[in-house]
């Protein structure tokens, strides 16, 4: 549990610290507690407090007497204080959702992928879906703290600049996060999308704190966010978690980049369709159309159509190799799996990779790994995307301690 500073250059850090402690006790935390769990003083943990309802970020509750002594006064997170906009672009769903202070989803819409449109067009319809969603939820701009946008990599995470997407070839040297600020009037943090999935795991799992942990990212493509410490891992460059070169299969379908049974091409859901349907992979078209045609096959492998099973079966195989080789890299605390087309599939695919993952050869930790599916769903991303503008924000990090010189 992170502590805070007593010393008169850190206030900034102590307010975010009582406001995340605050964020994740759904019945609020007395000053006595929160002084417990952070280590200021009286003194300093009555001005951060006194500075957090003044801003309206916190609200104090009706006193709760408890035997002898002064009566605990709760505080409470005022959710509806401040508002984040999140989007996630994916050759399969784009994602638009609005998020409250406490991480919880407001509103959200979904919408078929722009394909082939002028690079001004798409970002003003996605000026467009942010302002109808938010004229939707009557929240005033004011209210608003930024948008988060989860984009496929690699990204020039400094410019704020789409490079090349494999699978969004429209998107392709878009100074996508400039772009968006100015059609929108809103901040815009931009993100790579596996990044933005571990994020909102961190920040709205307030069922279980993670630590060291990997999130599987299954989509149009595949990718992971990584934490450690509590923390995401964006990389050098923002572009951590390429990972659909991880060789899965070492007889399977070739990859463009030479080898044979990369992870992207292994599970891709292009692949996993085309066999499932009995089809050539040509003809797997339209990424729009991925989630629904997976999900028939998912639920035909439900039922118990043989061809199915055998599908998913290989498919839960060969993620669950991956899972296996990154976590003998990272022994991490647990994986946790999501993505619009995980969402589309996790009824048949479950079983049998937790079955693969048992019995998998390769494991060399100690302990075995530790998997649950996000609850978050399709909009796991979007509200990664969202959750960081609010994590920007509301959550300390030790490195904001440390004093820089003009």
């Amino acid at each position: 549990m992170r502590r805070g500073s007593n010393l008169p250059a850190v206030g900034t850090y102590n307010q975010t610290l009582v406001l995340d402690l605050i964020r994740r006790a759904p019945d609020g935390l007395s000053r006595t507690e929160l002084a417990e769990r952070t280590g200021l003083s009286a003194q300093t943990l009555s001005n951060v407090a006194r500075r957090l309802v003044e801003a309206e970020m916190i609200s104090e509750g009706a006193p709760i007497i408890a035997g002898k002594g002064k009566p605990r006064t709760p505080l409470h997170l005022n959710a509806q204080a401040r508002y984040a906009v999140g989007v996630h672009l994916d050759p399969a769903v784009d994602s638009v959702v609005l998020v409250d202070l406490g991480g919880r989803i407001v509103a959200h819409r979904e919408f078929s992928p722009h394909v082939d449109a002028p690079p001004a067009e798409l970002v003003n319809g996605l000026a467009r879906r942010v302002n109808s969603l938010l004229d939707e939820a009557n929240v005033h701009r004011d209210r608003v703290l930024g948008i988060g946008i989860a984009v496929p990599g690699p990204i020039d995470s400094r410019a704020g600049v789409v490079l090349h997407p494999p699978l969004l070839p429209a998107w392709r040297e878009m100074p996508l996060r400039d772009d968006l600020a100015a059609a929108t009037g809103l901040a815009v943090i931009m993100e790579k999308d596996v990044v933005a999935a571990m994020v909102g795991e961190l920040f709205t799992g307030s069922d279980r704190e993670l630590s060291e942990a990997l999130y599987f990212y299954y989509g149009a493509g595949v990718g992971a966010g990584l934490a450690v410490d509590g923390t995401p891992v964006h990389g050098r460059t923002g572009n951590a978690g390429d990972i659909a070169h991880l060789v899965v299969e070492p007889d399977g379908p070739p990859c463009e980049c030479g080898q044979r049974g990369c992870l992207g091409v292994a599970v891709a859901p292009e692949r996993v369709v085309a066999d499932g349907e009995g089809i050539d992979i040509s003809e797997v078209a339209a990424p729009s159309e991925l989630r629904a045609r997976m999900a028939r096959l998912a639920q035909r492998a439900v039922d118990g159509d043989g061809a199915a099973v055998a599908v998913f079966e290989r498919t839960a195989a060969s993620i669950a190799r991956a899972m296996v080789l990154m976590n003998n890299l990272l022994d991490a605390d647990v994986v946790v799996i999501g993505g619009p087309i995980w969402a589309s599939i996790s009824n048949a695919v479950s079983a049998p990779l937790a079955r693969a993952l048992e019995q998998h050869a390769a494991v060399t930790t100690t302990l075995p790994i530790v998997m649950y599916q996000s609850a978050r769903g399709t909009d796991v991303t979007a509200l990664g995307a969202a959750s960081l503008v609010l994590d920007s924000a509301f959550t300390a990090r030790p490195a904001d301690l440390m004093i820089h010189a003009d």
